[in-house]
C-alpha cells in the first residue's frame, strides 16, 4: 500500500511512465531476436554488424548528451514525447532497411532509435524520481521492470516470427503499430512541468560539477558495469548462443527470452529483497551473480549449461540500473542533475558499449568478448557499498508541504 494518499494524476503519470519504459523494451527486443535473420539478409559479418549497431551508439550518445539540458529547459514531458517519436520513426526506417537489404538504412534507423531512447529514458528516469517522492516509496525498479516486461513481449514476438520465418520487415511493421498505439494512450498521462528549470533542479552547470563527486562516480561505476552486462546480452545474446554454442537460431532467441523474463521477474519481485538486505548488499550480490553467469557462458562448452547460466546473468543484472539510480537520487541535493548524470553513464554503457564488443568478438569469438564485462562486474561488486543510503537519508519520502526541502534550500 502507498504510505500517503496519492493524487490520481500522479498515478496516471506513473502508468504513462511505465508505458514509456515498456515501448523501447518491445522495440529493442524485437530487433535483437531477429538479428540472426537480419545479418543473413544483409550478408554481414560480426564486425559489419557491429558497424550497423554503431548507428544506435551514435544516436544514443547524441540523445544522452542533449537530454539533461533539454529536461532542464523544457521539463520531462516534451523530451519524452520527442524521444518516443524518434523511437517509432527509427523502427519504421529499420523495417524499410531490412526489406531493401540496405545496411546503411538499417544503421540510420537504429540511430533514430538510439537517440529516442537516450532522450526519453533519461527524462523518464528524472520523472520517475519525482514520482517516488510524491508516492513516498521507490517505484523505479517497477518502471524498469516494465522495460524488461516489454523486452519479454518483444522477444516473444521475435521468437514466434523466427520460428515461422515471418519476414522481418513485416514483423517490424506490426510491432510499430503496436508501440504507436501504446504511446498514443500514454501521452495524456504525462504531466507537464516536471523536472524543468521551474523546479530549481538539473541545471547543466550543476550537472557538470557532479563529475567531481567521488561517491557519485563510484555509483556511476556500478551503473556502467551493470548496464554494460545488460546491453551485451541485449545486443549479442542470440548470436552468442548461435555462434558460440552452436544453437539453432530459434533456440538462441528463446535463450534471450529467458534472460529478459528473469530480468523482469527480478525487477518486479525485488522490492522485499531490497527491504530485507539493503540496496548495497543486493547490488553487490547481483554483480557477483552476473559474473558467475557470464563466466559459465564464456568458459563452459556446453549449450545446456550456457542456457541456464543466462538466467543467472539476467537475475543478477535485474536491479542494477534502477537501484543505482535511486542511490544517485538520494546521494545529495540536485536530485534531477544526479539522476540525469547517472542515467547518462548507464545508457552510454547500455547502447554504446556492446558494438565495441562486436569488434573483439570478430577476432576472438563472442564468448571471449564477454570477458571484459565479467571484469567490470567484479569492479561493480567492489563499488557497491557506495550505493548505501547516507546516514541522514532513507528511502524516498513525500516532500513536506510546510518547509523547504534540502534541494530547494540549495537552489
Amino acid at each position: 500500500m502507498d504510505s500517503v494518499p496519492v493524487d490520481p494524476q500522479v498515478r496516471r503519470h506513473r502508468v504513462a511512465l511505465n508505458l514509456c519504459f515498456a515501448i523501447p523494451g518491445v522495440s529493442l527486443a524485437t530487433w535483437v531476436t531477429r538479428t540472426p535473420d537480419v545479418r543473413d539478409g544483409l550478408g554481414a559479418s560480426t564486425a559489419e554488424m557491429g558497424l550497423v549497431l554503431f548507428g544506435m551508439s551514435i544516436g544514443s550518445m547524441l540523445g544522452i548528451l542533449a537530454a539533461g539540458a533539454l529536461v532542464a529547459r523544457y521539463a520531462t514531458r516534451p523530451v519524452i514525447i520527442a524521444g518516443m517519436a524518434l523511437v517509432l520513426a527509427g523502427v519504421g526506417v529499420v523495417a524499410l532497411g531490412t526489406g531493401t537489404s540496405a545496411a546503411l538504412l538499417v544503421a540510420c534507423g537504429l540511430m533514430f532509435v538510439g537517440a529516442g531512447i537516450g532522450l526519453s529514458e533519461v527524462a523518464s528516469n528524472v520523472a520517475g524520481v519525482h514520482v517516488e517522492r510524491e508516492m513516498g516509496r521507490p517505484v523505479l525498479p517497477v518502471m524498469h521492470g516494465c522495460y524488461s516486461l516489454g523486452t519479454v513481449v518483444g522477444a516473444g514476438l521475435g521468437v514466434a516470427g523466427a520460428a515461422v520465418d515471418f519476414p522481418v520487415p513485416w514483423h517490424l511493421a506490426i510491432v510499430l503499430v503496436l508501440v504507436a498505439a501504446l504511446f498514443a494512450y500514454a501521452i495524456p498521462g504525462l504531466r507537464p512541468g516536471v523536472g524543468g528549470t521551474g523546479t530549481g533542479e538539473a541545471g547543466p552547470v550543476r550537472e557538470r560539477r557532479l563529475y567531481l563527486n567521488p561517491r557519485l562516480l563510484l555509483i556511476g561505476g556500478v551503473v556502467f558495469g551493470m548496464t554494460l552486462a545488460e546491453g551485451a546480452a541485449t545486443d549479442w545474446l542470440p548470436l552468442l548462443m548461435v555462434d558460440g554454442h552452436h544453437m539453432p537460431a530459434g533456440l538462441g532467441s528463446l535463450v534471450y527470452t529467458g534472460f529478459a523474463a528473469t530480468m523482469a521477474a527480478g525487477r518486479f519481485a525485488g522490492g522485499p529483497v531490497v527491504a530485507r538486505f539493503g540496496r548495497a548488499k543486493v547490488l553487490g550480490a547481483g554483480a557477483l551473480l552476473t559474473a558467475v553467469g557470464i563466466a559459465l557462458v564464456s568458459f563452459v562448452d556446453n549449450p545446456a549449461t550456457a542456457g541456464c547460466a543466462v538466467l543467472l546473468w539476467g537475475l543478477g543484472t535485474s536491479l542494477g540500473f534502477p537501484l543505482a539510480l535511486s542511490a544517485a537520487g538520494d546521494s545529495g541535493p540536485d536530485t534531477a542533475a544526479r539522476v540525469a548524470l547517472t542515467s547518462r553513464i548507464g545508457y552510454v554503457a547500455l547502447l554504446a558499449g556492446p558494438p565495441c564488443l562486436g569488434f573483439l568478438g570478430d577476432h576472438d569469438g563472442l564468448r571471449t568478448a564477454m570477458l571484459p564485462v565479467l571484469s567490470l562486474m567484479l569492479l561493480a561488486a567492489a563499488f557497491s557499498p557506495a550505493t548505501a543510503p547516507r546516514p541522514a537519508t532513507s528511502l524516498p519520502s513525500p516532500r513536506p508541504k510546510t518547509a523547504k526541502t534540502t534541494e530547494e534550500q540549495a537552489s
